[in-house]
């Protein structure tokens, strides 16, 4: 029984990935950009990532002394 329901189920995902596949490779471009990014805005565009992925663990890692002060709730 359960070999028969994987089984159906690999076939499943593979008449999936028939229709998805085509969508994929047309939004997939090989041409060069036909708008070139200066450096400043690269450099730009880089600093903003940065800052999006460290100011989360930066704002956690400053208030940390905060958090283990917090008593522990009551049990409940």
């Amino acid at each position: 029984m359960l070999v028969g329901l994987s089984g159906a189920m690999q076939l499943r995902s593979m008449t999936r990935t028939r229709v998805i596949l085509p969508k994929r490779r047309s939004s997939i471009y090989s041409k060069p950009p036909k708008n070139k990014i200066g450096p400043g805005q690269s450099f730009f565009i880089m600093s903003v990532f940065a800052f999006a992925l460290l100011a989360p663990a930066g704002w956690i890692l400053h208030h940390l002394p905060e958090y283990r002060q917090r008593p522990e709730p009551p049990p409940s």
